[in-house]
């Protein structure tokens, strides 16, 4: 079942780091950790093998895929042999890495992707296509009366001059992945399909859609955190982070709107999982020296019986590009699965991965795993 992932930030280090990390589980360079699918519970025959895997995507950079890997290598994010090993392969992968296309009109641009797309599965002989946004975070979106309808929002995307008049960057591919009948995975906090217009898009063509925001370190540890007070009945009066870090992505977070976007999903967990919101904030800042690596310092106070006053102190050091990437590949494992199972619309069963989860859905990362391996438990393995 030969399944493309075409990514939004295709020359990215997530993306990078993906098409790199697949290649060398391929060949047996490497075991697949990190990745959730390898696990007993969620094996299951309707998901894309490793070898199955065809890469493409869209990006505004220039810089060849194989020069991008030999600067992880230089950055600490890749192994030098595993890279040598699937270069070529990689450099092959470069003839499916396009500039992003921009169109006189909203209309244009979107049917010009959504082209793309369909061409890319032709050419290519793919069962299906996932979209995968591993770009850069965008600001969030103010309402458009365009947002809350399918028919209002083709109306307005064929008498805009510019797309972003009507859609953000992100919603722009969601929308063009639906009409080339394709899913859509947002690995970032930004817009994406998280609009009534898309959903009901994404409906009508009977595909699948999963976000928003992966998440691999500190909110990670929150939604393994946060039900251990819930549960224990204890009482949390604050919990401040602050977070460090480099690379492309700290240095989108250096604006204020798309700053503001990724902490407010940072914090939907422990609001959701206490059903309170304690005291404190996140905050991020950008330190160009540590490049794809990221720290994380939070710190928790709280109390037990008879008030008595604790606290809980932690620190996460962890290599971005090497946690999201086994996730994006999950995650097109999975929804390519849902696909060719019928899903269609909103995917809230991959909660587990994501920092601020599409639909009505538990927080705790237990409960989220157990929703995940009995949702993959019903699928019919003859599909």
């Amino acid at each position: 079942m030969r399944t493309g992932i075409w990514l939004l930030g295709a020359r990215g280090s997530v993306a990078v780091t993906s098409m790199v990390g697949a290649l060398a589980v391929r060949a047996r360079l490497v075991e697949p950790v990190g990745c959730v699918t390898e696990l007993a519970p969620l094996r299951h025959p309707a998901m894309p093998a490793f070898s199955d895997l065809v890469f493409g995507g869209h990006d505004v950079s220039c810089v060849g895929l194989v020069k991008k890997a030999h600067s992880l290598i230089t950055a600490g994010v890749l192994p030098s042999a595993a890279v040598g090993a699937v270069a070529d392969e990689l450099a092959e992968i470069e003839s499916e890495v396009r500039p992003v296309p921009e169109a006189a009109t909203a209309d244009a641009t979107i049917r010009q992707i959504a082209e793309e797309l369909t061409g890319f599965r032709e050419r290519r002989g793919l069962a299906r296509v996932v979209v995968v946004n591993v770009a850069s975070t965008e600001a969030p979106v103010p309402h458009h009366p365009a947002h809350a309808d399918i028919d209002a929002l083709s109306a307005a995307l064929r008498t805009a001059a510019r797309t972003e008049q009507v859609l953000p960057p992100s919603s722009r591919y969601a929308c063009a992945a639906f009409l080339a009948d394709c899913s859509y995975v947002d690995f970032t906090p930004s817009t994406g399909a998280r609009l009534p217009a898309l959903d009901q898009l994404a409906v009508r063509r009977g595909v699948p859609y999963a976000g928003n925001d992966g998440k691999t370190g500190e909110t990670l540890l929150k939604s393994a955190l946060a039900p251990l007070f819930a549960v224990r009945n204890l009482k949390v009066h604050s919990w401040s982070g602050v977070n460090l870090l480099g690379g492309g992505d700290g240095a989108t977070l250096t604006q204020p709107e798309a700053n503001a976007a990724k902490v407010a999903s940072k914090q939907r967990v422990l609001r959701e999982t206490l059903g309170y919101d304690p005291q404190g904030s996140t905050r991020i800042d950008y330190v160009p020296d540590i490049g794809d690596l990221k720290t994380a310092w939070d710190l928790v106070t709280f109390s037990g019986f008879l008030g008595a006053r604790m606290r809980l102190e932690f620190t996460w050091h962890g290599c971005d590009s090497a946690l999201a990437a086994p996730l994006v590949l999950d995650l097109a494992r999975l929804t390519a699965a849902a696909h060719a199972q019928g899903h269609a619309g909103g995917l809230a069963q991959l909660a587990f991965f994501f920092k601020d989860p599409i639909g009505d859905v538990r927080h705790g990362l237990v409960e989220q795993w157990q929703d995940l391996c009995a949702w993959v438990g019903s699928w019919d393995e003859t599909a």
